[in-house]
């Protein structure tokens, strides 16, 4: 597949699901609980619904498995080599917080990895997307568009952590790191900042779904950077567990 041939699409429907998104955003939307205790609102069920109905337009025969659908069972599940993997909004607690740093997120997976995907922040007005042998982009706040590339690392290492998630655990491993300075971002902006060379390492030991992490993984791979657990081994999508195991995204120069 020439990623390039559909990326233009995939970013015009994640556009169209964050135009959704922030008219919700901007209004006096109700917050309610899943089983899970985790929040949702109305925006993150337009934001599916969109997206879905955009990414058939663009091909009926990839199957998508959303945070906001019934999860395809995994004899299913286990023959799809290609697949959508969406998450239509990363970040519900700062969507709910109004901090503005959410995300929309789309992503291709192909056997195990992420290929091709778009990230968006509604509120912030920017995005991000990346494809496998296509580089990494960011259209800024002004809708001018660059391409975007890992930093390498300096004397003192900017670390990116999550504003709602730091345990004890990822704490440590920052600390152990030594000199650092902490780059706080939410969402799946986290991995953006490192692709657009803003922070340089961003460890998460922690419960997180493929959905969360799919699109920005492979907007951080198209830029130059890699994620891989804490064990050595690529980030992969598609197994029977949709549980992240805990993960280091980074440059290059970290592994």
């Amino acid at each position: 597949m020439h990623y390039s041939s559909i990326l233009p699409d995939v970013i015009k429907v994640a556009d169209e699901a964050s135009e959704k998104v922030l008219h919700i955003y901007q209004s006096d939307f109700k917050v309610n609980y899943k089983d899970d205790k985790s929040p949702i609102t109305a925006a993150d069920v337009a934001s599916h619904e969109v997206i879905v109905h955009g990414l058939r337009r663009i091909s009926r025969d990839i199957p998508i498995l959303s945070e906001e659908s019934a999860a395809a069972p995994w004899e299913e599940r286990q023959h799809w080599h290609r697949f959508w993997l969406i998450d239509p909004i990363d970040g519900t607690r700062d969507f709910t917080q109004r901090s503005g740093e959410f995300t929309v997120n789309i992503a291709l997976i192909e056997e195990g990895e992420p290929v091709l995907g778009v990230v968006t922040a509604p509120a912030l007005k920017e995005a991000y997307w990346g494809a496998s042998g296509e580089g990494a982009f960011k259209r800024d706040r002004t809708g001018r568009t660059h391409q975007i590339r890992v930093a390498e690392p300096k004397e003192t290492l900017r670390v990116v952590a999550s504003k709602n998630h730091l345990n004890a655990e990822t704490k440590a491993f920052i600390d152990a790191l030594g000199a650092h300075e902490t780059v706080q971002a939410g969402s799946s902006l986290k991995f953006c900042r490192i692709a657009e060379g803003h922070a340089d390492i961003y460890p998460r030991m922690g419960p997180t779904s493929e959905w969360d992490t799919a699109a920005a993984h492979a907007v951080l791979l198209a830029a130059g950077g890699k994620v891989q657990s804490t064990d050595g081994h690529p980030l992969l999508y598609g197994k029977e567990d949709v549980l992240n195991p805990n993960f280091i995204a980074a440059g290059n120069w970290y592994f």
